[in-house]
């Protein structure tokens, strides 16, 4: 099956999967009554995570550590780099003993670097991640109570349709309110 018949077949399918559950409610007294209609909005996630104001503090946040790390190992790297010309003068003043001791303590230091990149790496990765996850619990909370305020029976993402009328689009109104809520997020500092 080639991939463009997937695409359009994905939320197809789902739609008439759960057609016989979107259309049922169940009434007070336990029978079920059918639903006359069924509203649905589109969501662009993507267009959130790229233009929130949270998001771009966020970015903004990380850059800055990420600048104060490369800072901080340049000068490591650079520190390497002037033991390694010592080194090399003193190859010829040495014994081979004693220079493969002292190049095994310069390899050492320079695993030590190569350590301290892949940890300072995995400390701006964590601090990302957690800080991602308190922006889409937030933005799930908007995007709850909005389907409940506008009674709101099913929100598609974007990307799963090909096409759309753009008064179903509600990527604007979450957008702003999630501006309004959470325009900023002081993220923990990489490595507490």
């Amino acid at each position: 099956m080639k991939p463009y018949f997937r695409i359009l077949l994905v939320p197809v399918v789902t739609t008439f999967l759960l057609w016989p559950a979107l259309v049922m409610a169940q009434s007070p007294d336990g029978t079920s009554a059918v639903k006359s209609s069924i509203r649905v909005a589109i969501l662009n996630l993507n267009a959130i995570r790229q233009e929130s104001l949270v998001i771009k503090d966020i970015k903004a946040q990380l850059a800055q550590y990420r600048t104060g790390f490369q800072a901080e190992i340049g000068k490591e790297e650079e520190e390497l780099r002037k033991a390694n010309l010592v080194m090399a003068k003193k190859r010829t003043i040495l014994t081979p003993e004693a220079f493969s001791q002292e190049r095994q303590k310069f390899e050492q230091r320079v695993i030590a670097v190569q350590n301290l990149v892949q940890q300072r790496k995995q400390e701006l990765r964590k601090v990302q991640e957690e800080a991602m996850i308190k922006v889409e619990i937030k933005i799930n909370e908007i995007i709850t109570a909005m389907a409940t305020k506008q009674d709101i029976d099913l929100i598609l993402k974007r990307s799963q349709t090909i096409m759309v009328d753009r008064s179903l689009e509600i990527t604007k109104e979450v957008l702003e309110q999630l501006d309004k809520v959470m325009p900023k997020l002081q993220i923990t500092k990489p490595g507490n």
